[in-house]
C-alpha cells in the first residue's frame, strides 16, 4: 500500500494552509492597513491643499459603511458553522 503525496516544486515553496479564521484575520489586517493608508493620504492631501473643500464635503455627506449587514450575516453563518463542526463527535473511519 502506497500513499500518494504531492510533490513539492523546487522553484516554489509550499504554501501554508490557512483555515477560515486565519483568512479572516488576514483580511481584517489588510482592511485595517488600507484604512490607515487612506487616512494618511487624506491627511497629506488636506495639509498640502491638494483636495478641495467641495470634495471633502462630498466625502463627509456620503460615507461608505465600513461593514454592511451582509458582512455581519456572513460572519454569523461562518461562526455558526464553525461551532457546529466543533460539536460533532469524531467518528473513527
Amino acid at each position: 500500500m502506497s500513499i500518494n503525496t504531492p510533490k513539492k516544486s523546487p522553484n516554489r515553496p509550499a504554501r501554508p494552509h490557512f483555515d477560515h479564521r486565519d483568512r479572516l484575520i488576514l483580511a481584517l489586517y489588510a482592511q485595517l492597513r488600507a484604512e490607515r493608508e487612506t487616512r494618511e493620504a487624506l491627511e497629506w492631501a488636506i495639509e498640502n491643499d491638494a483636495i478641495s473643500p467641495e470634495v471633502l464635503q462630498a466625502m463627509i455627506s456620503d460615507p461608505v459603511p465600513v461593514i454592511t449587514s451582509e458582512d455581519v450575516a456572513a460572519l454569523e453563518r461562518l461562526l455558526a458553522r464553525d461551532t457546529n463542526t466543533r460539536n460533532i463527535p469524531h467518528q473513527p473511519a
